[in-house]
Parts: structure tokens; sequence; C-alpha cells
């Protein structure tokens, strides 16, 4: 399945996730910490799931909702790179009716000379066949 396929196609949506972590490489943000803001899509059939209406044929929001909890409030990264590597890696792994994931991590409160929502990553990762 090419790219543009998996990305017009069903997908779980979690937005506006905010945890507090300690990721970052300076000292200030390992020791007080801060708000990072979190958007997930993940991709996957949900046609069964629509005519079921049965749980057991989708994935469960809370259980993303958790791996990206866990992530963010576990073990400082440096990079916001690597705190979505995790969550991507960790929700493919998991869940195996998911082909595929993006994780948006962004950073609210961040110091630089101007206004700014929040300035952050995205990444894309989908199942290796």
């Amino acid at each position: 399945m090419e790219r543009d396929d998996v990305l017009n196609g069903d997908k779980l949506i979690l937005r506006g996730l905010m945890f507090h972590g300690f990721h970052g490489v300076k000292s200030e943000e390992k020791t007080l910490g801060q708000k990072f803001l979190i958007d997930i899509d993940a991709w996957m059939d949900l046609s069964e799931a629509g005519k079921t209406d049965c749980l057991d044929d989708t994935v469960s929001y809370t259980d993303l909702y958790r791996i990206a909890r866990d992530v963010v409030e576990g073990t400082p990264q440096n990079l916001l790179e690597s705190v979505a590597h995790l969550i991507a890696s960790t929700t493919l792994t998991k869940f195996p009716k998911i082909s595929a994931v993006r994780v948006k991590v962004g950073k609210p409160h961040v110091a630089v000379h101007g206004p700014v929502d929040y300035l952050g990553i995205e990444i894309y990762r989908n199942r290796k066949n």
C-alpha cells in the first residue's frame, strides 16, 4: 500500500493531549519540566468496527492515550524526535491492526523572541512489510 493510500484511509484521531515531562537538552528542561502537546493519527481499517459496533474490532483511544502519557511522563529524552519515535514505535508494536501512525509533539512554552502557539516536530511511521 502506498503512503498516499494510507493517508487517505480510515484513522483514529487524538488531538491536543497535554502532559508534563522533562525532555530537552537544557538543564532547566530536565529539572523543571514543561508541558508537551501531542497529536496522534493512527491508520487502520475501521470498516469492521463500523459494521459490528464492537470495540474488539478497533483500537481503543484510551490505549493510545496511555502510550503517549507513559512516554511523555516517562524517561526524559533530549529530543522531541525521540519522544515521537517512542510513541510511534510503541503504538505499532502493541497494535498490529494499525498500519501507520503520525505523531506530532509540540512545546508551547519555548524561549524564543516572539509569540508562538508551540514549536515542535511531526513524524510518520508505517509498518514495515
